[in-house]
């Protein structure tokens, strides 16, 4: 019997360091990063159509028309040429405009499950074809979990990391990354480093962190509330921004130590204490 429904999870990403190592001719940035999923995710419903329609539901951030889910979809059923459409749910919990991969997730846990819903058996490495089409993170969400990645997002080696409790915050602003990235202050020319030396590093404290994120200080500056966050984390211990943020983390000696640090937040700030996935909840698929 064809199951024509699919309930399923899209986790959010931290980026424990990122280093922008250059810029190509086409204007896009090289980058160097480590990225790990974490436990708090989007929960996605998917359901089958046999009219080909491609129906949005649930929270919507933004245009729909720019949806990542909706994209992701119609870009693997005009690839596909399958006659099948989907309504798609989502209930977000990854605020958008946080750094932590919210819309990515959403975009290549789309490009799984409809993998399997439509019955199209395609190979991960044909849907990444799709993913980086999609966004620079998709494809790191078509993968198994924690990964080294380079480029513009797309040269992703696989990662053997230690799980730990992260305490996060979001501070309730929305940064763009278009406009991170086109600031003149950008730092673009951080020495390249390797993969053994970030695995090295790992082998420390449970608290240290590797390198630097060089958009911090660019969003840290026209963004002073992500800058307060980031203060408040340092009270309890080493902290940073995650992407483009704005969302800041801090690596956490254990829960009771994250939820310390997430205890007193000001008025509209949100926290979470999460721990780092060692697999992506779709590996399997």
């Amino acid at each position: 019997m064809t199951r024509l429904f699919l309930a399923v999870t899209a986790p959010a990403k931290l980026n424990l360091f990122l280093h922008i190592v250059g810029r190509r001719a086409d204007g896009y940035h090289e980058l160097q990063s480590a990225f790990v999923p974490i436990d708090l995710a989007d929960l996605l419903d998917f359901e089958r159509r046999d009219n080909g329609l491609i129906e949005r539901t649930g929270d919507i951030v933004g245009d729909p028309a720019h949806d990542l889910a909706v994209k992701a979809a119609r870009a693997l059923q005009q690839a596909s040429a399958t006659h099948f459409g989907v309504s798609i749910d989502v209930e977000k919990r990854i605020p958008a405009g946080s750094g932590m991969g919210g819309g990515s997730s959403d975009a290549a846990t789309t490009l799984i499950a409809l993998n399997r819903l439509w019955e199209l058996s395609w190979p991960r490495a044909r849907l990444a074809e799709l993913a980086i089409k999609l966004g620079a993170d998709v494809p790191f969400f078509l993968g198994n979990g924690p990964a080294f990645v380079e480029g513009i997002g797309e040269r992703l080696t696989p990662l053997a990391t230690t799980p730990r409790h992260y305490a996060v915050i979001y501070p309730q602003v929305a940064v763009s990354t278009r406009e991170i990235f086109a600031d003149p202050g950008l730092t673009r020319d951080t020495k390249a480093t390797i993969i053994a030396a970030f695995s090295a590093a790992q082998e420390g404290t449970s608290e240290s962190l590797f390198g630097a994120n060089d958009l911090e200080a660019v969003v840290r500056r026209q963004y002073p509330v992500v800058d307060d966050a980031v203060r408040h984390l340092q009270r309890f211990g080493p902290a940073r921004m995650t992407g483009s943020g704005s969302a800041v983390f801090m690596a956490a000696k254990d829960p009771a130590h994250a939820a310390a640090a997430i205890k007193d937040l000001p008025a509209g700030w949100q926290g979470w204490v999460v721990r780092s996935l060692a697999e992506h909840p779709l590996a399997v698929w």
